[in-house]
């Protein structure tokens, strides 16, 4: 395992992750080279970072998501390790596989690992092997006629999924057998246009689900720790909307069963680095089943450093430099409950479409326990090109009910003018009866009417 130290971070991302990783750098005394396209040149990324290297055009294709760009600039720059953040490459096996034959530190899991759980059909045959319940469905389907013989052992409504990428991307739910080619076919023309891979799998579809993760970390070696649970429910077509921790519906003994299946299936992959296993909870019957793990760091992780007081972020580089994880399952309490809303550029009132532009005024809420992830500033432009996320509120608190009040309050102070955002939706989410109660679905959103409440 690598043991000597990490000098200088490539930096293979944009937005408020990049500002995040170039943050936990500085506090560690590790120089930084982010990699920009073109249109992120004057981005606060690379305003932070100790050097910027322009990669290529605006368009994602032709700069955060061309490899050999991004190695290449990294080699250029005598950088020692890449961090990929999430999305773009961050779970391509092949890329993390270039960088290590490259004697670049890939600050993430190992290929074999990314590979393993990034086919989620794979996935799901490792977690039945490890003793992780997984969902009545199939691996995978073999076209529309084996899809029926699914619908008809497992019954409907059917979930269909696609075997690759995320976002709700290459989903749909068929509530009939008669629906099912139709389904069949717009899920897999998707999942192929958004992953290249049209191969989808089925399950039974829960009506009354969450989403409950588990933040896990290892060293490679089969030492892995859980930083306990955060409940992602709160979704809009399956994209995260806001998460807690910890989950207000799990119960200590149903709590400690999904820790200790997340352990069990991150160990049967000598998981190294941070990782996050998904979870679904039926809320009907208490069951909960393997989804997918997520081999990178989540969008949502501050949540989970707010409740432990563990930076995620440098555990990910002092296990890419040590190959040792220092901290023991006794090191880490949850205190308090943690919320976080994602605060996108787009307009609820517009059916959520996004609202690039220049930001006339931004005036944060600050606070005690007011936490602000963003790569936004007055007078900064939110392009165009990439995804909407422009900043990612948390707020801790002593309980739920205070983090949800102390949370609305830091919404009503956030000022931001000249782009239309989602503040006013998190509003109307955060005082409902329903999120305050926690009686909440992952269709919950769209069944309770929210995105009509500010529109």
């Amino acid at each position: 395992m690598a043991a000597d130290p990490i000098r200088r971070i490539f930096i293979a991302n944009r937005g408020e992750i990049a500002v995040r990783v170039i943050r936990a750098c500085k506090d560690l005394g590790i120089e930084t080279v982010a990699g920009v396209s073109a249109a992120d040149r004057g981005a606060m990324a690379a305003r932070l970072a100790d050097r910027a290297l322009c990669l290529g055009p605006s368009s994602a294709t032709q700069s955060y998501l061309r490899g050999d760009l991004l190695l290449h600039a990294c080699l250029a720059s005598g950088c020692d390790a890449l961090h990929p953040g999430y999305g773009f490459l961050s779970e391509r096996a092949a890329f993390a596989r270039d960088c290590e034959h490259a004697g670049i530190r890939f600050i993430g899991p190992a290929p074999e690992s990314i590979e393993a759980m990034g086919d989620k059909s794979n996935a799901r045959a490792i977690a039945v092997r490890a003793g992780v319940p997984v969902v009545p469905g199939c691996d995978l389907l073999d076209g529309v006629g084996h899809a029926r013989e699914v619908g008809r052992a497992t019954g409907f409504p059917l979930l269909l999924k696609a075997r690759a990428g995320g976002g709700g991307r290459g989903m749909r739910i068929v509530e009939r057998m008669d629906d099912l080619a139709r389904a069949y076919a717009e899920a897999s023309s998707e999942a192929n246009s958004a992953f290249g891979d049209g191969a989808l799998y089925a399950e039974r579809y829960v009506r009354r689900g969450r989403h409950i993760e588990v933040q896990v970390l290892g060293d490679g070696r089969g030492k892995v720790l859980h930083l306990f649970e955060r409940d992602c429910t709160t979704q809009r077509r399956h994209q995260k909307l806001i998460e807690e921790a910890p989950s207000p519906v799990l119960d200590g003994r149903t709590r400690g069963r999904m820790l200790e299946a997340a352990l069990s299936l991150a160990r049967s992959v000598d998981y190294r680095g941070a990782g996050t296993i998904e979870f679904l909870l039926d809320s009907d019957t208490g069951e909960f089943f393997f989804l997918e793990m997520n081999t990178r760091i989540q969008v949502e992780h501050p949540v989970t450093e707010m409740l432990t007081g563990i930076d995620i972020v440098k555990q990910q580089i002092a296990v890419a430099a040590t190959g040792r994880l220092d901290l023991e399952q006794g090191d880490i309490a949850a205190r308090g409950h943690v919320i976080e809303c994602r605060i996108n550029a787009e307009d609820p009132r517009q059916g959520f479409r996004p609202s690039p532009g220049r930001i006339a005024r931004w005036r944060p809420p600050r606070g005690q326990g007011v936490r602000l992830d963003s790569h936004c500033a007055e007078g900064d432009v939110v392009v165009p090109f990439y995804d909407s996320l422009i900043a990612k509120l948390i707020v801790a608190g002593r309980d739920r009910q205070d983090a949800i009040d102390r949370l609305l309050d830091s919404l009503e102070r956030f000022q931001v003018d000249g782009i239309a955002t989602t503040i006013a939706f998190h509003r109307a989410a955060l005082s409902h009866p329903d999120f305050r109660k926690g009686e909440i679905t992952t269709r919950w959103v769209e069944e309770s009417g929210m995105t009509e409440t500010v529109a």
